[in-house]
């Protein structure tokens, strides 16, 4: 863009093409030229609205600080200027600033909003998720007649489906008289996120049938939508079905599918989904390794853990605290202690889950004594143990037989961290105890609960009866705990069946039968 040394050729006409020019190109330098041009001139900045064209393309450019400048000595804004600060802070992420400048328009009652502000306004309200906020706006632009829009249905269809009032979105939805493929695609993504994927596909097949053509952003909701609820089979049929289109899938669905089958314990598949997806030309980041070493830990493959951390080394990823954790869980379940130690030395910046990954790797492989020395140190450095760290440290207690370091853990969980025990927690608390057959201690435990004993950890008492031979323990527990509870009999009987004792089963059921008490029958809520 050829400018001339100085002012003097230059009308205001001129300036404001050159400004429109800049905005376009998106370039900061000739902008500053300009300005100083401007600022080396006569001319009034308010003609042709240069001030706010100015405004503009420094939020155009990203130079925030510049535009707030221009616009705070403009003496009369237009909304050009309103919607570039507003839009320019949304796409930033300086949300709550950009719903400011919408106050500001509203209040200066010189101009009303238009397609473009409402878009951005509702984009600042998803930033914040303040959904209320979006309500307000969403009635505001009900009053003023531009919900027919379809950027801005558009936007309250995103909007309300992220922030989770998927049925607000289908109502906006339902309203449109135009809708585009961003509309379907949109309303089929809210769907897929709440996991009502049955929706989704109801709405993908119904707007093909409509002639509007599925994009890639469609096909990827779809694909993720399936994987993350599971169902790897309809998730890789949309997924070749995608692949015929000539689509390419993105990296967050290719990082689903992979996740998706390793949850699934389909390791095979997700390895070869893993080279596909090499082969295509996509570059694997941090999401993508942590979803897939899990599977190298299912199948015990060590050699295959190797292989991928050996990838994460040579491509220069990042090994973030999640990478890490990922890494010291593989060769955590392939014994390989001395690896994972090596990995979680390297964390620079350990979170909460490293130490988890950590403390957890000792305790499953029988080094009780380094997972409590562990815990130890975190308590040193200062970092807030929570919920997991406890099941895992208690776990290792139980099975080490550490019990009095065990019960100090469970006192100090509540008393001095302040997290209230849970049914695992509580679990780990009774064959800790049955373990070393303090029998008394572990009954009181279990009827003193402030929530619901689960038959696992009535089935770990009554097995620490067996073992210790407390008879009367165990019948005490019958009458005083189980029996109260509704279904209770369904309780013991299904405690006695995972044990393999069918005579005890029998037992039961004879029980049953003679005191009139049915099994209640499967139900289902739908």
């Amino acid at each position: 863009m050829g400018l001339p040394a100085n002012s003097t050729y230059l009308t205001p006409y001129k300036f404001s093409l050159l400004l429109k020019e800049c905005i376009k190109a998106k370039t900061i330098e000739p902008c500053k030229q300009i300005h100083a041009l401007l600022l080396s001139s006569s001319i009034y900045w308010n003609t042709f609205s240069l001030a706010s064209k100015l405004t503009g393309v420094y939020a155009s450019c990203g130079d925030i600080i510049s535009a707030k400048s221009i616009f705070r000595g403009t003496q009369s804004p237009n909304l050009f200027a309103f919607n570039w600060m507003i839009s320019a802070l949304t796409f930033h992420g300086h949300h709550q600033e950009a719903l400011g400048y919408f106050t500001l328009l509203q209040e200066s009652k010189n101009f009303f909003p238009n397609s473009y502000t409402f878009s951005f306004v509702l984009k600042a309200c998803l930033g914040l998720m303040e959904l209320n906020k979006g309500k307000e706006v969403h009635g505001l632009i009900f009053k003023m007649g531009s919900g027919m829009d379809v950027s801005v249905g558009n936007s309250l269809i995103d909007m309300y489906g992220k922030c989770g009032n998927i049925w607000e979105a289908r109502l906006v939805f339902d309203e449109m008289s135009k809708r585009d493929v961003a509309s379907w695609t949109s309303m089929i993504c809210g769907y897929s996120r709440v996991g009502r994927i049955e929706e989704s596909v109801a709405l993908f097949e119904r707007m093909r049938l409509e002639g509007v053509e599925p994009n890639d952003f469609t096909w990827n909701a779809m694909i993720a939508g399936y994987a993350r609820r599971g169902d790897c089979d309809n998730a890789f049929m949309f997924f070749s079905m995608m692949c015929g289109e000539r689509l390419v899938p993105d990296l967050v669905t290719w990082n689903a599918m992979i996740s998706g089958f390793v949850q699934s314990q389909r390791t095979g598949k997700a390895f070869k989904l893993f080279q596909d997806m090499l082969g295509s030309g996509i570059r694997p980041n941090q999401v993508t390794v942590t979803g897939l070493l899990p599977a190298c830990g299912l199948i015990g493959s060590i050699h295959r853990g190797r292989e991928i951390h050996g990838f994460i080394c040579r491509m220069g990823m990042d090994i973030n605290a999640f990478v890490a954790s990922a890494l010291i869980d593989l060769y955590s379940k392939c014994g390989s202690i001395r690896n994972a130690r090596n990995v979680f030395n390297s964390i620079s910046c350990k979170n909460i889950a490293s130490w988890n990954a950590m403390v957890r790797c000792y305790g499953n492989n029988g080094m009780v004594d380094l997972a409590v020395e562990l815990f130890q140190r975190m308590q040193d450095e200062g970092v807030q143990a929570n919920e997991v760290t406890f099941t895992s440290i208690l776990s290792s207690c139980s099975h080490g037989g550490l019990i009095d370091q065990g019960l100090e853990i469970f006192k100090l969980m509540k008393e001095y961290y302040g997290i209230e025990a849970s049914q695992e927690h509580y679990s780990s608390v009774v064959d800790l105890l049955c373990r070393s057959g303090r029998m008394e201690e572990a009954y009181d435990t279990v009827k003193e609960m402030p929530i619901e004993a689960t038959e696992s950890i009535i089935g770990a008492f009554l097995n620490g009866c067996m073992m210790h031979e407390r008879k009367d323990l165990a019948e005490k527990m019958v009458e005083d705990v189980i029996l109260k509870k509704p279904g209770g009999f369904v309780t013991l009987s299904n405690i006695y069946a995972a044990e393999g004792d069918w005579r005890q089963v029998e037992t039961v059921r004879m029980l049953m039968k003679d005191k009139g008490v049915l099994k209640m029958p499967g139900s289902s809520s739908l």
